[in-house]
């Protein structure tokens, strides 16, 4: 992803609300499986890293990514925002060109 690819979902990404939350248990599988569903429905999604959560964003945003096979485009605060092309159809793409 070009730096330039990155802003614009950065920009896009200020006006989301959290959908998805990493509380006291972590990333359970619960939760992959969450954020990988709103992943498929929205391609970019933000996450909320809660203080009783082991670690914070910028400690989790790898290991997330890794695991929903999603595009690490910022960790910023107690937040996380994630971008992966979804194969749905019937949903409007985000244009990365």
């Amino acid at each position: 992803m070009t730096s330039k690819q990155r802003k614009k979902l950065i920009s896009l990404a200020m006006n989301l609300a959290v959908t998805v939350q990493i509380g006291k248990n972590g990333l359970s599988d619960s939760v992959i499986e969450q954020i990988s569903q709103s992943l498929e429905d929205h391609e970019l999604v933000k996450i909320g890293v809660l203080k009783t959560a082991d670690g914070d964003a910028k400690s989790m945003i790898a290991e997330v990514a890794e695991k929903t096979g999603a595009e690490p485009v910022q960790a910023i605060g107690n937040k996380i925002v994630l971008y992966r092309l979804s194969g749905k159809d019937g949903i409007e793409h985000i244009r990365l060109d």
